[in-house]
């Protein structure tokens, strides 16, 4: 395999950059800033590794304007050097190729639609009335159930699982051990036993959206499941049925969102953030990681709950002290009272 080279020069006019030094040095990969080497690419941007820059070995640095004179090789000067590096770094990026077709080893229900120009690899089961689109990827083990649409350029990486009714927009990529449109955890008491509430809907994925390894989106009771369009979900994310996802959020790991809850535009969802269900979190809303929004949020924002990190010795003393909250909280209460 050939590894690409690409020049400064060459670098700063396809992605609209400032050059500041020898525009015909070369780089052949990316690396860190602490660890990248001659004939690499590196970037500065968070501020906290502005320490690490004057030793840095890398060819070619990527960072603001205001870092460029500090640079130790040739710089390309970016608006946003993060966003600049995942652009170049992208160019360094084999993807494998896959051949139209199906595998023999596969099997398509004869009422489904597979385009031509799709790849269908080893150990893949296509349930009826299913239809995968041009150009899609279906990784070994990806099970497909019955009523699936698949648009065009979407992939399925290995073992993932379309269960029933679920709507995939274009360039839609699903990692390993994802599971879509399993049952909704939808229960009813009745005599003291529970009964299963139908799962009637579906799940609808936009264009663009990406799902982590091992995450589940559950179809909805009656309603469809819905992410819109470039939503990016991380690993061991459970979404609940007839939960909505609005536009370019992203939720990081071992998020838990339930049922009925709506997320709008541009959200950003931190580790291990909990969401109770039925509630609505307006655009624009960053919730760090690890917190438990209880009731809907109207204003954007950042959003934060739980306790920081201390030592056991004083968080023993403050939990119990928490248990005393609302006493204390009634004395302040009865002492304003009686200064009025």
């Amino acid at each position: 395999m050939n590894t690409p080279t690409h020049t400064a020069q060459e670098l700063a006019e396809r992605f609209g950059l400032q050059l500041r030094g020898d525009g015909s040095t070369a780089i052949h990969g990316v690396a860190t800033l602490a660890h990248a080497g001659p004939g690499q690419l590196t970037f500065l941007a968070n501020p906290r590794y502005r320490v690490q820059l004057a030793g840095s070995q890398a060819a070619i640095v990527v960072l603001r304007a205001e870092d460029a004179d500090a640079a130790p090789a040739t710089a390309l000067i970016a608006k946003d050097p993060y966003t600049t590096f995942a652009k170049i770094a992208a160019l360094f990026e084999h993807a494998p190729v896959r051949e139209p077709g199906i595998h023999p080893g596969a099997h398509i229900d004869p009422s489904a639609s597979v385009a031509a120009s799709a790849h269908i690899g080893p150990f893949v089961s296509i349930g009826a009335r299913s239809v995968v689109g041009d150009n899609c990827i279906i990784g070994p083990g990806c099970v497909i159930g019955e009523d699936c649409v698949l648009d065009s350029g979407c992939e399925l990486v290995a073992r993932v699982t379309l269960v029933t009714r679920v709507k995939l927009g274009k360039r839609v990529r699903i990692h390993p051990g994802a599971v879509l449109g399993a049952d909704g955890f939808g229960l009813a008491m009745d005599a003291g036993h529970w009964i299963k509430v139908p799962q009637l809907g579906g799940v609808r994925i936009g264009d663009d959206c990406e799902i982590g390894a091992n995450s589940c989106i559950d179809r909805g009771a009656l309603e469809d499941t819905v992410l819109d369009e470039d939503v990016r979900v991380d690993n061991l994310v459970q979404i609940a049925h007839n939960v909505k996802i609005g536009a370019h959020s992203a939720i990081a790991g071992s998020t838990g969102i339930a049922g009925s809850a709506t997320i709008g535009r541009y959200c950003l969802l931190g580790g291990a953030v909990g969401v109770v269900g039925h509630l609505e979190i307006c655009d624009h809303v960053v919730i760090t990681g690890r917190s438990v929004v209880r009731s809907s949020i109207h204003e954007p924002g950042e959003y934060s709950s739980g306790t920081p990190l201390t030592d056991t010795r004083t968080w023993r003393k403050n939990a119990a002290r928490f248990k005393q909250l609302d006493s204390l909280a009634r004395q302040v209460a009865t002492v304003s009272k009686e200064k009025e």
